[in-house]
């Protein structure tokens, strides 16, 4: 049964403020977390997106934080989006105390930062790894006194080129620090910054049995050849989703998707890099205020970003690291709601649908009719049926036609033995080989990522 935050013992601020958004009930990780930040000590959480890791680490530090006039906390995030939506977290928790917190992300108003910070230092301060150096660097924000560093989303900051920047950081603060690492996956090329700054540090893992919420079915489209867009088209508007979220690998894709339902007549919103920061904040805003009912993105606004009400999850394409698939799939189904994933997929993309469904997900053949959605046939069903008719090798296939013939009590047990034994030798093969690729394809993506 899940911890009430209520019997936590937490400050009357920090229960006003929980009262005020709403939450009553610690998640797994938070209930996990929250003792052991208490205590001081530096952690190593790995745990899906979406399973409370923000508030996990909000709440313990600001039941420890005291007022001061020094910078006391510095959180970094790989990207303006989910730096915003921190913020915000940070604000709501904070406001009831009077906590001072900025933000300082790329693209906003560098000159300004600096001429508040030559007057006062936040408490509290977020940002991207880049400008946090940058204004560190220049002793702007100082942060000699800095008592926490949280670094969230540790593997995308990797992924993204920033971890660079982080450890630069890191190195302007104190010895003492306590550093609280969070992440969806805990990649190999983490491993020489987790030993070089972090003193003892617990490790904490969130065993996700569903790798993608039980509320979530994955609904699995061939597009046979047929026109993609069309086809994303019939599905928004057959399915009449309350907010979809529509992802392509690349910028240029999106803004293909996004020309495309323009021209339909939708009012859609998009998302990418490629977009000035002031133009992203500006359409994270509009879209909170369910100004649109449809968003086309890349995987940038699948990590850590909360987009309240999503009901349908569209792939126009699998992603080249399928650990986005599982990201892009868990914007939907989130606070007990129902959802849809719905994947459109072609010949190519076989070896990329059989990975996904050994990590556990499990697909719902579909196809798009007049009339809407329906079932329909598993894409590798002929597969599926010869494989119940296993091969044998040509001394086996020869007694197997020896059962035709009349042979003395005891024969045709023989050839039984015989045949599941060769079954045996050939599963325990496939096996081995199997487990050989999967070797093979780890290396090859440690070497990658």
């Amino acid at each position: 049964m899940a911890t009430a935050f209520k019997s936590m013992g937490f400050k009357d601020f920090i229960n006003q403020s929980l009262t005020e958004i709403h939450f009553q009930e610690a998640t797994p990780v938070q209930e996990k977390v929250i003792p052991l930040v208490r205590k001081g000590h530096d952690l190593v959480v790995q745990s899906q997106t979406g399973s409370g890791k923000t508030h996990a680490y909000l709440l313990p530090i600001f039941d420890r934080l005291e007022h001061s006039k020094d910078n006391q906390v510095v959180i970094t995030s790989p990207s303006r989006e989910l730096a915003y939506q921190i913020y915000d977290d940070t604000t709501q928790i904070a406001k009831n105390d009077d906590f001072s917190v900025s933000n300082y992300v790329g693209g906003t108003d560098k000159q300004r930062q600096e001429q508040k910070l030559a007057n006062s230092q936040p408490e509290v301060a977020i940002g991207t790894p880049g400008r946090l150096l940058d204004l560190i660097k220049n002793k702007h924000l100082r942060v000699d006194e800095t008592k926490v560093l949280v670094i969230d989303e540790a593997d995308m900051t990797l992924d993204m080129g920033f971890l660079d920047d982080v450890n630069e950081l890191a190195s302007f603060m104190n010895d003492d620090l306590q550093i609280l690492v969070f992440s969806a996956t805990i990649p190999e090329k983490l491993q020489p910054f987790l030993k070089k700054y972090l003193t003892q540090p617990k490790f904490i893992v969130i065993d996700n049995p569903d790798v993608v919420s039980e509320n979530v079915e994955n609904w699995l489209i061939s597009s046979r050849g047929q026109d993609k867009h069309q086809m994303i088209y019939q599905i928004l508007t057959v399915g009449q989703p309350f907010l979809a979220l529509i992802f392509a690998n690349t910028k240029t894709e999106v803004d293909n998707i996004y020309d495309y339902l323009v021209h339909q007549g939708l009012k859609v919103a998009r998302i990418h890099g490629g977009l000035t920061p002031r133009e992203r904040k500006r359409t994270m805003k509009r879209i909170e205020n369910m100004e649109y009912q449809y968003v086309v993105a890349t995987d940038l606004a699948a990590r850590g970003i909360d987009i309240n009400g999503i009901s349908h999850v569209v792939n126009a394409e699998i992603p080249e690291n399928l650990e986005f698939f599982i990201h892009r799939s868990g914007r939907t189904g989130r606070n007990k709601l129902s959802g849809i994933a719905i994947t459109l997929y072609d010949t190519s993309d076989e070896a990329k649908l059989a990975a996904l469904e050994k990590m556990g997900i499990k697909f719902q053949p579909k196809e798009i009719t007049k009339n809407g959605i329906k079932d329909t046939y598993q894409r590798n069903r002929r597969q599926q049926r010869s494989a119940t008719t296993e091969k044998l090798s040509t001394s086996m296939r020869g007694l197997v036609k020896k059962q035709k013939v009349k042979r003395k009590p005891g024969y045709k047990k023989k050839i039984k033995n015989a045949i599941s034994e060769e079954k045996r030798k050939n599963k325990k093969i496939a096996m081995r080989q199997e487990q050989r690729a999967l070797r093979k394809k780890k290396k090859q993506d440690n070497q990658t990522y």
